[in-house]
Formats: structure tokens, C-alpha cells, sequence
């Protein structure tokens, strides 16, 4: 279908989109990346009136670090924080959910703080939000204030922003030394919304539970905190008797919506499958903070046509590169080789990675 007609407008500053939003009110929509907003235009589900996008918006744009915080942009891409050093050494945890994320196409355009502001259960960045223990920077007409994510997020498309306001920055602690990490995601194909996923971070103390921070993905009607999860772990060992228990406690909050992904009870099952096969081994992983070393952008260099063309490459794990003139090149040495990983073992991988230094 086509969307109903509507009037473009491009701000240049924070200031300038938060008038706008007051002038026009409901009949205003934010227009971040656009992968949820447009696609609910063209089948008019949403009809805005007004659309204000803050593509031009520069300060919008960024991550650094202050104190012990990460500070990022609301309107920082994808990929943007998947080339990160700074995120990379800093909070891998966003690096990994990022990865998992769309395709290629979709994350060089899509932002953090679209994925966020549009409250879909089915996102992958509301569960890592809470887990990471984040929280968001909101500007409007009243002034600044600063929510925890663990209130931002009340329900179906439903959040704590108010019509004029605008996320303008995610504040993330920095993730302590030792600290494992795993985001799990079971999914139909590449590219898809998650069927179920869960983000967990943990943190050793010898052979017990130090710390642990566990959040679920589209099983209910907004990102998950499985507390009864986290308090079953801390303070024990970690073994299967452990980890099952704290699987059935995350699978005891589950709600989810019955969908062309799979029933209720299927899609809860899951849950606790991939969280006790998947995350509790991924963040246990002694070797975690390698694997970030593949994922840089990587220029591959050859003729074509007799010209000498260098094209610069995300790892993926296809056997050949496509470039923009269409040609197909065998690249299985350059091309460095992403592993699918299933959400089941997860919480092991994360207790093998909080002995890993990064």
C-alpha cells in the first residue's frame, strides 16, 4: 500500500524537532531509521500527518565515555556500534546483539534509539537495555530528565516518552572486568525478529554466581526482567541444577503472543532451552573477548576490468563477496567466518567468558 499524504520536515537541531512536535502534536511522528515507522506507513497502521526526521540532527550522533559511562547518540547506527573500539572494549554485550541484528543494509541505517523509542517487544535492544542496566536521556518542552530502562518500558508499543520528547542519548555502565556476556537469539532465517531471545551478563567469583543480569526478548508485551532468574543464581554454584532452575523461573514471566513464529507454549519452551543450552555457557566462554578481534572491517583488494578496485568488507559468513558492479569473488581466506550461534547454552559461555580479560 502507499501512506496517506503527510508533510516532511528536517531539523537541524534538538530544539527545532521538540517545536515541532509541540506545533503539531499527535499528528507529529519522529522519524529515526525508519525499519518500523515506514513500514507501518505504507500499510497504515500509522498516518502521521507530520513527519520530523532527525537525520540532520549531528549532535544526535556519537558514543564516548564519561566516568564510568558509556554515552551514545540516540541516532548512532547499527554499525556504528559494531566498528566501535570504544563499545567493543567497553560493553560487548551491544556489539554482539548489534551483529544479530537485520542485515547489512538494515544496520547501516537503522538506530539505537529508533529501536528503543518504538517499544516492540520484538526488538533486540529493549532486553539488552536492561540488562545492561541503562538508561535514557529525554529532552522535551518541560526540559531534560533521565528514565531508568527499567521504567521506560510499559507495554506494546508503549514507553515513557512523552509525545514531545526526544531521546537524545543511551547511558550504559561500563561492563566490570571479568564480567561474561551472551545475547541468544532463535530466529527463522537471518535478518528475522527474534522467536525468543535472552541477554545475560554474569560475573564469577571463584565457582559461585558474583553477579548476574538476565532480560528476555519477545516474550511479552515488552523486553522481560527475569529477577526470580537472577536471585536463583547469585551466591551458588554454577551447575545444571542451578542454571535449570533459573530456567524455569524466566520461563515462569513468559506471555508471549501466539504468531507465525510459534505458539505460546512453543515459544516459552524455547526460552528456557536456549537460556540454559546457550547463554550459560556463551557467557562463561574463557575466549569471549577474541572474537571480537574478527569483526573488523577488513578491504579486499583485486582487479576488475584491468582497474585496481579495494572494497572494504563487514565479516560475514557467505564464500564470496558481491560487489557493487555485480561480480562474485571466491574469498574464503579473506572473509572472516561468523558462527551461528543458537540460543541454548548460554549462561555457561557467559561464565567462561567472565574469566576472559577484554
Amino acid at each position: 500500500m502507499i501512506p496517506r499524504q503527510f508533510e516532511y520536515h528536517a531539523p537541524q537541531s534538538v530544539p527545532e524537532a521538540i517545536a515541532l512536535l509541540q506545533k503539531y502534536g499527535d499528528a507529529a511522528k519522529l522519524l529515526a531509521g525508519g525499519h518500523s515507522l515506514i513500514p507501518m506507513m505504507k500499510i497504515r497502521f500509522a498516518e502521521p500527518e507530520h513527519l520530523v526526521d532527525l537525520g540532520k540532527v549531528a549532535e544526535l550522533r556519537g558514543i564516548s565515555e564519561k566516568g564510568k559511562e558509556l554515552r551514545i547518540g540516540a541516532m548512532t547506527t547499527e554499525n556504528d556500534l559494531i566498528w566501535s573500539t570504544l563499545v567493543q572494549e567497553k560493553c560487548p554485550l551491544l556489539v554482539e546483539a548489534a551483529r544479530l541484528i537485520g542485515d547489512p543494509q538494515v544496520r547501516y541505517k537503522g538506530t539505537l534509539g529508533g529501536d528503543i523509542s518504538h517499544g516492540d517487544p520484538g526488538n533486540d535492544h529493549p532486553a539488552i537495555m536492561l540488562a545492561l542496566g541503562a538508561s535514557f536521556v529525554l529532552v522535551g518542552s518541560e526540559g531534560e530528565r533521565r528514565v531508568a530502562a527499567d521504567d521506560f518500558f510499559h507495554g506494546l508499543y508503549d514507553t515513557a516518552l512523552e509525545p514531545d520528547e526526544v531521546l537524545t542519548e543511551i547511558r550504559i555502565p561500563v561492563m566490570a572486568k571479568g564480567t561474561g556476556w551472551c545475547y541468544a537469539k532463535l530466529k527463522r532465517k537471518t535478518g528475522d525478529f527474534a522467536t525468543a531471545a535472552t541477554a545475560v551478563m554474569l560475573r564469577m567469583k571463584g565457582d559461585t554466581v558474583e553477579d548476574v543480569s538476565i532480560a528476555l526478548t519477545n516474550v511479552g508485551a515488552t523486553a522481560l526482567k527475569a529477577r526470580a532468574a537472577e536471585e536463583s543464581l547469585r551466591g551458588k554454584k554454577l551447575d545444571d541444577a542451578a542454571i535449570a532452575e533459573a530456567a524455569q523461573a524466566a520461563m515462569s514471566i513468559c506471555d508471549p503472543a501466539e504468531d507465525q513464529r510459534g505458539s505460546v507454549e512453543y515459544k516459552t519452551a524455547m526460552t528456557g532451552k536456549w537460556f540454559t543450552g546457550r547463554c550459560a555457557q556463551r557467557t562463561n566462554a574463557p575466549n569471549r573477548s577474541r572474537r571480537n578481534k574478527l569483526w573488523q572491517q577488513t578491504t579486499v583488494s583485486f582487479k576488475l576490468n584491468g582497474n585496481d578496485v579495494d572494497v572494504v568488507v563487514e565479516p560475514r559468513s557467505y564464500s564470496f563477496i558481491r560487489c557493487a558492479s555485480g561480480c562474485r569473488l571466491p574469498a574464503p581466506t579473506l572473509v572472516a567466518k561468523r558462527r551461528t550461534v543458537a540460543p541454548a547454552r548460554s549462561i555457561w559461555m557467559a561464565r567462561r567468558s567472565s574469566r576472559a580479560r577484554y
